[in-house]
This record gives C-alpha cells, sequence and structure tokens, in this order.
C-alpha cells in the first residue's frame, strides 16, 4: 500500500490521480490533499477519501470549507498548510500537480522531508531543474514523471544506457492550429484555442499546448530528468497522440511507448512503477486508430516554442524567465487582454530585459521569477 498526497487534488491531474486511486484501493491510499480554492470539490473529496489533512490555498476558502465541515480531517490553509501537506509523515509519495511556477517550493518541500515524488509539474523543473534534481540526488528519493510524454521516454530507457541514446523524440498533438499560417492565426479567438482535439486538460496548458510552449517545457524538462544534452532532444508532431513520446538509439532502432489519450495511464505507471497493475481505463487498439502520421514543427509559426528551446539552451535564469513571461502572457490571453500571437511577443520583450545568471542559487530563481512577472506585466500594459 502507497500512501498519497496530491498537491493540486481539484485539477485536471489531481482529479484523474484521485481516479486512479478509486481504481486501486487495496493498492493506493490518498492520506493529503492540496488545492487552492475549490472548497466544494475538495469537500467532496474529503468525503471520498478521508485524508488526514488538506489545505487550501486560498485562506477566504478554507474558512468556508471549515464551516461547512465537522468531520476528522484537519483544514489548513495558506502557504503552511501547502508546507505540512508536501511534508506530511504518513505519506510515502507526493503526486506534484499544482499549476505552474506555485509547485515548486512544495516539491522541494516534499523532497527534503524524504517523499519519493511523481511529478505532473513540468514548470518545476523548467524553472529550477539544476536544483530539483540536485535535492533528489541529495536525499535520496525517486522522482516519477507523469506527464505523458516523459512517463514514455522514462519507459522506452528501461534496460538500456545512457550512452546508448542517440535522440529523445518528444511527440506534439499538434494542438489545435496545427497546419495554420501566422495570417490564419492572427484572429483566432479564446474559444478556439481552449478546443484541443486529443486530450482534456486545464485551461492554461491547453493554451500552452496551442501556442506548442509546452513542448518547449517538456524538452527543457526532458533535459534535466534524463541527464541529456539539447542536442539530443527533438520535438516531432504526432496528430494522433497514440505514440506518446520515442527514443531513438545508435544503433538505429526506436523505441516508442503508445496508448490511449489517458492521462490516467501515465498516472498509474508513476505510481506503481516498477510494477505494472491491471487498469479499467480502456486499452489502445492499433487497428481503430488506423494511420500514424508526423511532421515538423514551424518555428516560424510557433514562435514561443523556439524561443523556449532557446532559453533551455541558454540554461541559468533564462528558463525561469520564459516560465513566468509565459504564465502571466496566458492568463492576460485568457482574460483576453492579450491577442494569441502577442503571447510570443511579451515572452520575447521580457526575455530581452534580463541578463542571465548561469549558475543560479534557489533565491537567484525566486528572485527571477518575480523580477520577470513585474517586468511582464509592465510590458504588457505599456506596449500590448
Amino acid at each position: 500500500m502507497k500512501n498519497i498526497s496530491v498537491l493540486g487534488s481539484t485539477g485536471s491531474v489531481g482529479t484523474q490521480t484521485l481516479e486512479v486511486a478509486l481504481a486501486n484501493p487495496d493498492k493506493l491510499k490518498i492520506v493529503a490533499l492540496a488545492a487552492n480554492s475549490n472548497d466544494v470539490l475538495m469537500e467532496e473529496q474529503i468525503h471520498m477519501f478521508n485524508p488526514a489533512i488538506v489545505t487550501l490555498s486560498d485562506e477566504a476558502a478554507a474558512k468556508r470549507l471549515r464551516s461547512r465541515y465537522s468531520g476528522k480531517t484537519q483544514i489548513l490553509a495558506g502557504t503552511e498548510g501547502l508546507q505540512a501537506v508536501a511534508t506530511y509523515a504518513g505519506a510515502d509519495t507526493v503526486l506534484a500537480s499544482m499549476v505552474g511556477y506555485a509547485g515548486l517550493r512544495p516539491t522541494l518541500d516534499a523532497i527534503g522531508s524524504g517523499k519519493n515524488i511523481a511529478l505532473a509539474n513540468k514548470e518545476t523543473m523548467v524553472a529550477a531543474g539544476s536544483i530539483v534534481m540536485e535535492a533528489v540526488k541529495k536525499h535520496g528519493v525517486a522522482l516519477t514523471p507523469v506527464d505523458s510524454e516523459h512517463s514514455a521516454i522514462f519507459q522506452a530507457l528501461q534496460g538500456n544506457k545512457h550512452k546508448e541514446v542517440k535522440r529523445l523524440l518528444v511527440t506534439a498533438s499538434g494542438g489545435p492550429f496545427r497546419g495554420k499560417t501566422l495570417e490564419e492565426l492572427t484572429y483566432v479567438t479564446l474559444e478556439q484555442c481552449l478546443k484541443h482535439p486529443n486530450w482534456s486538460m486545464g485551461q492554461k496548458i491547453t493554451v500552452d499546448s496551442a501556442t506548442l510552449v509546452n513542448k518547449g517545457l517538456e524538452i527543457m524538462e526532458a533535459h534535466w530528468l534524463f541527464d541529456m544534452e539539447y542536442s539530443k532532444i527533438e520535438a516531432v508532431v504526432h496528430p494522433q497522440s497514440v505514440v506518446h513520446s520515442m527514443v531513438e538509439y545508435v544503433d538505429g532502432s526506436v523505441m516508442a511507448q503508445l496508448g490511449l489519450a489517458d492521462m490516467r495511464l501515465p498516472i498509474q505507471y508513476a505510481l506503481s512503477y516498477p510494477d505494472r497493475w491491471e487498469h479499467a481505463f480502456g486499452q489502445l487498439d492499433l487497428v481503430k486508430a488506423g494511420p500514424l502520421t508526423f511532421e515538423s514543427i514551424d518555428t516560424n509559426v510557433f514562435g514561443a516554442f523556439k524561443l523556449a528551446v532557446d532559453c533551455g539552451r541558454a540554461g541559468g535564469i533564462m528558463p525561469c524567465v520564459f516560465n513566468a513571461a509565459n504564465e502571466i502572457a496566458v492568463y492576460a490571453f485568457l482574460a483576453k487582454k492579450l491577442k494569441f500571437l502577442d503571447i510570443a511577443g511579451l515572452i520575447a520583450a521580457t526575455l530581452d530585459s534580463f541578463i542571465n545568471i548561469k549558475k543560479p542559487t534557489l533565491e537567484d530563481i525566486e528572485y527571477t521569477d518575480s523580477e520577470a512577472r513585474k517586468r511582464a506585466n509592465k510590458i504588457l500594459k505599456a506596449t500590448f
């Protein structure tokens, strides 16, 4: 039996993690939950799993929940509550699925308290990959990827040597605007952007999929997770989302992991590893799947993707700047304060305002994230 704390339990990955737990009641026990402000869904999750502690980052939401709930689960709030869930002594594994940079500190707290990590928060690795991996090594914990692409690479690497890898091939669906020209993207709407062809995800990651920023972030994450230089990591468009990523070896072999476009599959594998458990989430039928095709990414159209990869190669604080600027841009777009194509423009302008620090400390990263958000907001108001 594995005892699980879920950071981000009311989000897309968090709720699917709880579905995996319900499907494996003899193997997984939910002991702690953390979310932002959805007190209604959190209350439902409390009644379903009876965790020892839960927390809501929003103090007002936690107050509302306390006013309605009178059971045994302890209800906490704010940053202290989040730290308590991340380090809860009764958990051995933390599923980290908080959205964005906010997931960094609690993930580091969990690692520092000796928890194994099932990581679904790519921004944590993007902003501070060297710091996170150093902490993983220092505390002797396991870090298993949850994202379908990194789970696929993780599986395709099993039983092979690092020196035998020629390339990691990260697949992308292409999002809702695959094949579009810059002119065709000039007037796309938020509603069009949020209609992903294959996956059901939260709004932020759905926008990242539309800009292909998510592929740039995943390349950065893969660099740290698999200790692979950027020259050996590429992204390729695969519209059917059946092949979740591939590893090409020096002998010409390519190992691919295939499956349904269902996040519950990589979530379960991250929690079951090194074992595989039976599941109730459907099985891929290759005959019904039909032809599988692959395309290159048009970096002239998807400029934000190229910016992300360039920042990864630059290293230092630049990935952190990119991530912060992208978060500001995406939420401005979601609020209809920024046009779709201007997301890349805002990111580029923010990046231009920084001088790189090649070997940042955690304090450098935290300052950079805060400062990048301030500068991005200032540029947003002045330029767009």
